[in-house]
């Protein structure tokens, strides 16, 4: 009679491992496990990095729906400005700038294609800004708003029915011409560091904007400074030759924007 044995509960192989009694445990299990020192500071770079890799992306996505009249002005400017400035301070670190290097290099590095971001990165301002509508009122709202959709036609509006479109109020131009004023006093006590006159000049052109209607002799300068400092490090300074520069120009902008008033 064949009776069938039962398979042993455990057969060697020539492959199998027979542990060595004899070595001790050199891991405590109830002890805590630190990380690396580095390990942190690690993480927060990998982070930022990704913010900006995220900002850099919305950023294009943004760019190209204002160009298609998929959003309007003012949440356009709204959001285009805030992604800007989380740019900029993702960068102040030095860490992560010198991770960074700069945009080409990282749209390099991570395969990126968005030129819409590039371009408004490198001038550091919403498109709203840098080409006001031509019809922007002057209202509370930090932004300037014109309907952009072609399809916009008001009816039984009159330009005479809107003398805030045309007519700036009085504490509007006051605004502009102290930031004009504090830019320039700046300037000359010295103040030269990109982190102190960009938002100074910023606030010139914003408080322009909601003044005059369209361009006057100087406007192009100021942009044209808003881009220089945008492109230099946060710590980087005017030299004496850029200042003096800077300065000349800005006051000739400053007597085209008197004069834009005066027409």
């Amino acid at each position: 009679m064949y009776t069938s044995s039962r398979p042993p509960a455990y057969a060697p192989s020539p492959y199998s491992y027979t542990p060595d009694t004899t070595l001790n445990a050199t891991i405590n299990l109830d002890e805590e496990v630190k990380l690396p020192r580095h390990g942190t500071a690690e993480r927060e770079l990998i982070d930022s990095l990704a913010e900006i890799y995220s900002i850099v992306v919305v950023l294009d996505d943004l760019e190209r729906a204002y160009t298609r009249d998929s959003v309007s002005e003012t949440e356009y400017t709204d959001i285009c400005s805030r992604l800007i400035k989380q740019y900029n301070s993702a960068l102040s670190d030095e860490r992560v700038l010198r991770q960074f290097v700069d945009l080409e290099s990282f749209k390099k590095e991570w395969n990126m294609d968005c030129p819409r971001a590039t371009e408004r990165l490198r001038i550091g301002l919403p498109s709203t800004l840098v080409h006001p509508g031509p019809s922007a009122p002057s209202t509370s709202s930090p932004y300037p708003f014109a309907p952009h959709s072609s399809s916009y036609a008001p009816q039984n509006t009159p330009a005479a029915s809107h003398p805030t479109a045309s007519t700036p109020s009085a504490s509007s131009i006051a605004n502009a011409t102290e930031n004009f004023i504090t830019f320039l006093d700046a300037l000359r006590i010295k103040i030269l560091a990109k982190d102190q006159l960009h938002p100074l000049l910023s606030e010139v052109i914003q408080s322009v904007n909601k003044v005059v209607e369209g361009d006057f002799d100087g406007r192009g300068n100021i942009i044209k400074w808003l881009i220089r400092l945008n492109g230099m490090r946060a710590g980087e300074n005017l030299g004496e030759e850029e200042t003096r520069e800077c300065a000349f120009e800005l006051e000739g902008a400053y007597a085209g924007f008197k004069a834009k008033l005066g027409d």
